[in-house]
């Protein structure tokens, strides 16, 4: 897919307001910054949006020219791309327990597995917690591409709303019924985290209206060229609803938040996501300076920050203050991550790039 600097934009916007959130394992980046760090975690759900457009345009464009999904190419792809760094982290977690920015963490095979987000005692195994968004998206990449095989086949307009509902009102029931369950018998244990918060099936609909967005690109493009001659007034809506999700989301615990929060969340994200796939507005359009670099790093980046800031209070602890607390953390972190880019991601890239190519020389023979 192009590149497009728009979506280079809110990928930059979301690691940022990542790494921002997970700045309370060091006490914070200072007063100045708390109200970005109070919503930080929004970032997650922006990097969910934009999984569930550009991998589902992936995975749905041959679909929609009647061809075959090559579904070992697209495993291959997907592992080249995320196993590598991944592992490498995992490793120093595991192996080099003074960089855990927390003490306990959850054993290896959870991570390894991708089933960390749903087996996790979260009180007790908090280092590392972060790769429980790299849990969902795993399972979104593993099942995604069969469930888009079969409703290709059945091509059904029923069977695409039905599992349209399943997703949403599903989404909104199941989260509804455990808060109801967790909020009546109190469980000793961070219920909201572990029964709402890290699940997959809990936080689908960031992924599914990316999906929609990809769906609309590939099977209804006249749908989408007049869905981009309005995209300036989607940038606005999309503001719009995202500022009434995060209303709900001042009590992130609360039944109406995690009820229908995380859809209403979503579809403001997805309008802005519409918007920056083009170049009909300001998203769109503007390319931010050191935008695109971030994109680049910004897995690298999400892996690596935490063992960064806890290096950092580790050497200065306290005697950074003001500005200089969040100029120093975000120093660290950009270096660490552009060393994990530049010395494991990209090479395992550039490698997955070849081998595709001479993989394609006897078919082009």
């Amino acid at each position: 897919m192009q590149r497009l600097p728009g979506l280079d934009t809110l990928r930059a916007l979301a690691i940022a307001s990542v790494m921002l959130f997970h700045s309370w394992v060091v006490g914070g980046m200072g007063p100045h910054f708390d109200p970005l760090v109070r919503y930080g975690w929004v970032g997650v759900d922006i990097f969910f949006v934009l999984s569930g457009f550009l991998i589902g345009s992936q995975v749905l464009a041959p679909l929609a020219r009647g061809e075959r999904l090559a579904l070992g190419d697209f495993y291959r792809r997907r592992a080249y791309r995320i196993v590598p760094a991944f592992a490498v982290v995992l490793a120093l977690y595991q192996f080099a327990p003074a960089l855990r920015e927390l003490p306990g963490m959850a054993p290896w095979w959870q991570f390894a597995t991708f089933t960390m987000n749903l087996l996790i005692d979260y009180r007790s195994q908090p280092a590392f917690s972060h790769a429980w968004s790299l849990c969902v998206e795993e399972h979104f990449y593993l099942l995604f591409p069969l469930l888009a095989i079969g409703l290709a086949r059945l091509r059904s307009g029923r069977a695409m709303a039905v599992t349209a509902a399943v997703v949403v009102i599903g989404g909104i029931a199941l989260r509804s019924a455990l808060w109801w369950h967790d909020t009546a018998l109190q469980p000793d244990r961070n219920w909201y985290i572990e029964d709402l918060y890290f699940p997959t099936w809990a936080r689908l609909d960031g992924l599914f209206v990316g999906v929609l967005l990809a769906a609309m690109k590939t099977f209804r493009p006249a749908w989408w060229s007049r869905a981009q001659l309005r995209a300036r007034a989607s940038m606005w809506c999309g503001l719009g609803i995202t500022g009434i999700a995060l209303v709900l989301f001042r009590d992130r615990a609360g039944l109406l938040a995690n009820a229908i929060g995380w859809p209403l969340l979503s579809t403001g994200l997805g309008l802005l996501v519409l918007a920056a796939a083009g170049p009909n507005s300001a998203l769109g359009r503007w390319r931010v300076p050191g935008a695109a670099w971030l994109a680049g790093i910004s897995y690298s980046l999400y892996l690596s920050h935490k063992i960064a800031y806890h290096l950092v209070q580790v050497a200065l602890g306290d005697r950074l203050h003001g500005v200089a607390i969040f100029a120093v953390y975000a120093a660290a972190a950009l270096a660490l991550g552009s060393a994990l880019h530049l010395g494991v991601e990209r090479p395992f890239l550039r490698l997955r790039d070849r081998r595709a190519v001479r993989r394609a020389l006897p078919a082009a023979a």
